[in-house]
């Protein structure tokens, strides 16, 4: 499971060290091309919130496996893409069907015992980061050997690879609700209603992934040009820094398994705002760039995991639904952030995209202490409340 994470959730990002291959070879602007990165997640979020729920509602191997042939036929066109416009509506589908990954981490945490939860959730989390990281990695290498078309081309074989290995793999799983499809999706709504710790942890996600995409989608720029000029292959090896992330993965699902969920959240959200500090000296110093690239993926991921050990706890019966709801948020930051994050640098350069990126950071620092305040006043209503 942890392998099939990584290996689909990939299909997200080959697309970001290409930009300015892409950029070129289509004679397009850059802002263009980084439509496709929206393109891409905002695809994605839409499976979350139309797709994702299927796990409760539908055996989840047979869910599995039809997104992810729907995901290799998606890849294939975008290999073979003559145009710019051909690759931009096909990447909508690709993002809709990568939503597969989000099937897969609910249905390991149904898996799982209760006391390792947490490390479960963590190890399938570090399969999934590390394909996020080493994306970018092989889209890069491959690019710069046999060229972009290929990048696709292959990521459709892989895909189709991990259909056929899960269908062999999995076990089957029993459905865990029993309503029609509207009333499913309603339920969605109404679990953000009433589970008040989902909507804090989801605005947690939603600021980090947008600071996250933030840079992703504008690092391609930054690093084709003054003073860098690298290469695809160089961009693509640059990005394996953010291996850092997966060990947070790990880290972050022991200390939630430990009860320190609330203090590593406020960690991680600190390592998210104080990384733009480097990254803005990184405009010019590649040291610089590469402290901030671990701090960032080092926050971002760790706040992840820890995210979702909360939330799995909330609700057994509707884990599916429950990622659905914190995931769409999640990626809907991660649209706004790559939509953003391009803008701002088309039209102010590398400072207002590092800034840009401080910013959702210090918005996530805001709505923990908002959480720790409500909190407080509801355990001193409690205490008020008890009889003596």
């Amino acid at each position: 499971m942890s392998f099939a994470t990584g290996a689909v959730v990939a299909n997200l990002y080959y697309i970001q060290p290409l930009v300015d291959t892409l950029a070129r070879e289509f004679h397009a602007d850059a802002g263009r091309v980084g439509v496709l990165v929206t393109l891409l997640q905002l695809g994605y979020a839409v499976g979350l919130a139309t797709l994702v729920p299927l796990g409760d509602l539908v055996e989840r191997r047979w869910l599995l496996v039809t997104l992810l042939v729907g995901c290799s036929g998606g890849l294939a066109v975008m290999a073979l893409a003559p145009t710019l416009a051909v690759i931009a509506s096909v990447a909508v589908l690709v993002g809709l069907t990568s939503v597969a990954v989000q099937v897969i981490v609910p249905f390991a945490a149904q898996l799982a015992g209760e006391e390792r939860r947490g490390r479960v959730v963590g190890t399938v989390m570090s399969g999934l980061l590390l394909g996020i990281l080493l994306s970018r990695t092989v889209s890069g290498v491959l690019a710069g050997l046999v060229g972009w078309r290929w990048v696709f081309g292959i990521a459709a074989i892989v895909t189709l690879a991990v259909a056929v290995l899960l269908w062999l793999e999995l076990p089957s799983a029993a459905p865990t609700a029993r309503m029609s499809y509207p009333a499913l999706l309603g339920s969605v709504l109404r679990l953000v209603r009433d589970e008040r710790v989902l909507r804090y942890r989801m605005v947690y996600g939603a600021c980090a992934f947008a600071a996250f995409s933030v840079f992703w989608s504008t690092a391609g720029f930054l690093l084709a040009r003054p003073p860098y000029h690298w290469s695809e292959t160089q961009i693509g090896l640059f990005a394996l820094l953010g291996a850092a992330g997966a060990v947070a993965a790990r880290f972050a699902g022991s200390l939630a398994d430990r009860g320190h969920a609330r203090w590593a959240t406020l960690g991680f959200v600190a390592a998210v705002t104080i990384s733009f500090g480097a990254l803005l000296l990184g405009g010019h110093s590649v040291l610089a760039l590469a402290v901030g690239v671990l701090l960032l993926d080092l926050g971002v991921q760790g706040l992840q995991i820890t995210n979702q050990c909360v939330i799995y706890e909330l609700r057994p019966d509707a884990r599916a639904r429950i990622t659905t709801a914190y995931m769409t948020g999640y990626f809907l930051g991660g649209t706004a952030g790559s939509a953003l994050g391009v803008a701002a640098y088309v039209l102010a350069g590398w400072t207002a995209v590092c800034v840009l990126g401080a910013v959702a950071g210090l918005v996530a620092a805001g709505v923990w202490l908002v959480e720790r305040v409500v909190q407080a006043r509801s355990a001193s209503i409690a205490v008020a409340a008890a009889p003596s």
